[in-house]
């Protein structure tokens, strides 16, 4: 199983929750964009739990069947009674069961997954016995549920019921201690035999402010990629992926200066309240996304009294 990796304070935070988290049976929604390791925490959480010598039953919503979807999730049973298909709710019995991508649900299912939930039983299509079933539920989305519910695909009730504890791990952006690490440590692993591709300062610095969208996965690819193409190297920053680069980035983004004009102290004071805003008012990390010194920023910090 892959490794969880985090030095950042807000992640080991997180980290340290799980343990205690995991002693418990109730029941748990994973937030956070994709990529970020969602499906990681779940793994954790049921590996450190009472129920790690049982089954870990993973339900990839939006990959269930459009049609005989209750047969898929409670089971079939013939007109005898004997049970001909078992269902991945019985089959998680006694363990855990992870609800995948839980936001592609469709309310009708989530309607009979709310029931579930509810009762503790469910009932085999054909059958007219109910079966209790004992299992832990972690759920996983990618997307705000609080939104989804008031866009109305989500069930409010439903939501309610998976989030008990609420987890929400932060995009990468907002973990920059944490690059160089995986930068390293998805180096060693994908150099497979071969000399560890390794980054100058200046490499390093341009990783470390690149938003990287993908998350995790992301940096799981980028590591691949250059233990491909550069095998025992020290790259440069123009050795990087043209969007990494500084300058290919920044002309990416260049500001068109409205007819109108601007006033250009508040356009200033309004990106560095976004910056502190975006890492949650760590300087360090918002000198870099702003692309000046940290006591640049300190400077203008107190020049508008911020």
């Amino acid at each position: 199983m892959q490794t969880i990796l985090a030095e950042s304070a807000n992640m080991a935070h997180l980290l340290r929750t799980i343990p205690l988290l995991a002693q418990s049976d109730v029941s748990i929604l994973i937030q956070g964009e994709t990529g970020t390791g969602k499906e990681l925490i779940a793994q954790e959480l049921h590996t450190q739990s009472g129920r790690k010598t049982q089954a870990l039953v993973t339900i990839n919503c939006a990959a269930l069947p459009t049609h005989d979807v209750e047969v898929e999730l409670f089971g079939r049973c013939d007109a005898q009674g004997n049970r001909v298909q078992q269902g991945r709710l019985l089959a998680a019995s006694g363990g855990t069961l992870v609800l995948d991508e839980v936001d592609a649900l469709p309310l009708p299912v989530q309607t009979m997954l709310l029931r579930f939930l509810e009762s503790g039983e469910c009932q085999p299509v054909g059958s007219y016995q109910m079966h209790r079933v004992d299992v832990r539920v972690l759920a996983i989305s990618s997307i705000d549920l609080q939104q989804a519910v008031v866009e109305n695909t989500f069930r409010a009730d439903l939501l309610y019921r998976l989030q008990v504890v609420p987890l929400n791990l932060p995009p990468l952006r907002e973990r920059g201690e944490d690059i160089a690490m995986m930068l390293r440590h998805f180096g060693r692993e994908y150099a497979q035999g071969n000399a560890v591709v390794r980054y100058s300062k200046a490499a390093m610095h341009t990783l470390s402010r690149h938003s990287w969208p993908g998350n995790v996965r992301e940096v799981m690819n980028f590591c691949r990629q250059m233990a491909l193409l550069h095998p025992g190297q020290c790259l440069q920053p123009e050795d990087l992926p043209a969007d990494m680069q500084p300058e290919r980035a920044a002309a990416a983004h260049i500001f068109e200066l409205p007819v109108s004009g601007i006033q250009l102290a508040q356009v200033e004071l309004d990106l560095i309240r976004q910056a502190l805003g975006r890492t949650g008012g760590n300087r360090a990390r918002a000198a870099r996304l702003l692309g000046i010194s940290r006591d640049t920023l300190l400077y203008r910090i107190q020049k508008y009294a911020l």
